[in-house]
């Protein structure tokens, strides 16, 4: 009996303790409502200039999160299309994305078969007006909301082409616009066994997508072995990251685990069906623009050996985000949890509890080893670490100038506006060189070498009592300076190669685009030779 009332005691204090707890905190949480609107209504009120109450409120909320991590947003009436494409992979609008380029914002590929593409818009048209609205860099975004819409309605855009000559007025019917997650799938090298995946997101079809063009090319041969390549893919909703691996993993397979504040939210997802690929070589590209739900699939395919992962270090981005719906048609999306690989990593590269006086967990994210299957080690905090890395870089600075100012991009434009009709498989590469040294000559094109930038500034840190070692390396840079003609020559692969990539988008269109640079890509043709060398392959994933 005496054990008993004891027993009661002690559940009656861990019960007062429990909802002491619970009582500090929403004090607090009242305490500091309280204040703020106080101090809103205090400011909106009696400032000395008037104030817009929504956007004075807007930056409360906007300064309130950023105290945070950057994933953590509200998300105003005007976004909303933007959560509905993350989310669903699917908008009203007219099937175009632009970017900017120089001064100008461009159309930077035109989707097939939707109004913008039927109508005649494409790659390179400088977009100076939407809506009745002008458009330019400084309001580029601006142009989303403009062109977005219902279905069914018409948007006035006013373009300009042919090196500004000539100003064309579009009146283009909005539809629904289904953004492919897969912008290519085929058998690569064609005469191979070997399938090439290009995924780009991971929005509501992505697993779909994926599903159906590995049984299409199934029936056409055998499939033995895949490289899907998620370099440059942000992510997406996880749990289209985990039917994706369900689509190689066996089943009952631990793919991705997430844990959120309280002990009781860890959730584990597991492969649920028999692989459509389970005896194929797998090989994963990836690369600091790889992240999210990429990093998901690949730290799977990872940590069960179930395949390769070949490239440069991932972006590192192990937080997971929830959508919660607000009042007029808004919404906040907040960081919920963190997720962890197979193998009990967290990869998230930089923990923002860290010095943060606002999250009360300092250093919550635990950097270690940790082990594969085959008991191979990989690493937490800092993204996934390819099992073979491999860089795929522009070597020549005269490359990476042409690229920066835009060259190639605005002479394809040309190109393409003077022979409208070349195929693109019959261009002769010579002539197509030649063709854009004119061109770069024509616009000016002057560049300065890492070994120039280098003499540049150590001829200004030598003193003046040294004026013989100035005059050799003055007459060491100007050397340089004449041994620049050469570069054209030195790089000319590399700078046919970007030639070639433009100009196969303006003929042939993204997909043609990507098969032209799978000729040039050093990691996917490194990813093949791992493929086709069995004993590399088994010894990557410590196969025995």
């Amino acid at each position: 009996m005496k054990f008993r009332k004891l027993s009661n005691i002690i559940i009656v204090v861990a019960v007062v303790f429990l909802f002491a707890g619970f009582s500090d905190i929403y004090f607090e949480i009242n305490k500091n409502i309280e204040l703020f609107s106080k101090v809103y209504k205090e400011i909106s009120f009696n400032y000395v200039d008037e104030i817009e109450p929504e956007k004075f409120m807007r930056a409360g909320i906007e300064g309130m999160l950023s105290s945070l991590d950057p994933y953590t947003i509200f998300v105003d009436e005007k976004k909303k299309e933007d959560i509905d494409l993350i989310t669903n992979g699917k908008y009203g609008g007219i099937g175009i994305s632009i970017g900017v380029r120089g001064d100008n914002v461009t159309v930077v590929e035109v989707m097939d078969g939707y109004s913008a593409q039927r109508q005649g818009i494409r790659v390179g048209d400088i977009i100076i007006e939407a809506a009745g609205v002008e458009i330019a860099p400084n309001n580029v975004d601006d142009i989303s909301s403009l062109v977005k819409g219902e279905p069914g309605s018409t948007v006035l855009l006013k373009i300009v082409r042919n090196e500004l000559k000539d100003t064309i007025h579009f009146d283009i019917v909005r539809e629904e616009v289904i953004v492919k997650n897969l912008t290519y799938a085929g058998f690569y090298p064609e005469k191979s066994n070997n399938v090439y995946l290009k995924l780009n997101n991971f929005s509501r079809s992505a697993s779909d997508e994926i599903k159906r063009a590995i049984k299409d090319l199934k029936t056409e041969k055998e499939v033995n072995s895949l490289i899907l390549d998620l370099r440059g893919n942000p992510g997406g909703l996880l749990d289209i990251a985990v039917d994706i691996c369900d689509k190689f993993l066996d089943k009952d397979y631990l793919i991705v685990s997430t844990k959120g504040r309280s002990p009781s939210s860890i959730k584990e997802y597991y492969s649920t069906q028999e692989p459509i690929l389970s005896k194929a070589k797998i090989i994963i590209l990836i690369n600091g623009g790889s992240a999210s739900a990429s990093e998901i699939v690949a730290g799977a395919i990872q940590d069960h050996d179930r395949g390769v992962i070949l490239g440069t270090q991932s972006f590192g981005k192990g937080l997971v985000q929830t959508i919660t719906p607000l009042s007029y048609n808004t919404s906040l999306k907040i960081t919920t949890a963190k997720y962890y690989t197979p193998s009990g990593r967290c990869i998230q590269r930089i923990d923002y509890s860290d010095h943060n006086d606002v999250i009360a967990d300092e250093d919550s994210i635990v950097s270690g080893e940790f082990l594969t299957d085959n008991k191979r080690i990989v690493f937490s905090k800092g993204g996934i670490s390819p099992d073979t890395t491999v860089d795929f870089t522009i070597d020549g600075n005269i490359t990476k100038e042409l690229l920066a100012r835009g060259l190639f991009f605005k002479f394809a434009n040309r190109y393409m506006f003077q022979n409208p009709d070349k195929d693109f498989n019959n261009m002769d590469d010579v002539n197509l060189l030649n063709e854009f040294k004119d061109f770069i000559a024509d616009q000016s094109f002057k560049y300065q070498s890492d070994a120039e930038n280098h003499l540049s500034i150590l001829l200004k840190d030598i003193p003046d009592k040294y004026p013989d070692l100035t005059v050799e390396l003055s007459q060491l840079k100007t050397k340089i300076t004449n041994m620049k003609k050469y570069d054209f020559d030195l790089y000319g692969d590399e700078i046919l190669g970007e030639i070639k990539e433009e100009l196969a988008l303006r003929y042939l269109g993204m997909e043609g685009r990507i098969k032209q640079r799978l000729k040039t890509d050093l990691q996917v043709q490194t990813a093949l030779d791992v493929i086709n060398d069995p004993a590399v392959y088994e010894k990557l994933l410590n196969v025995h």
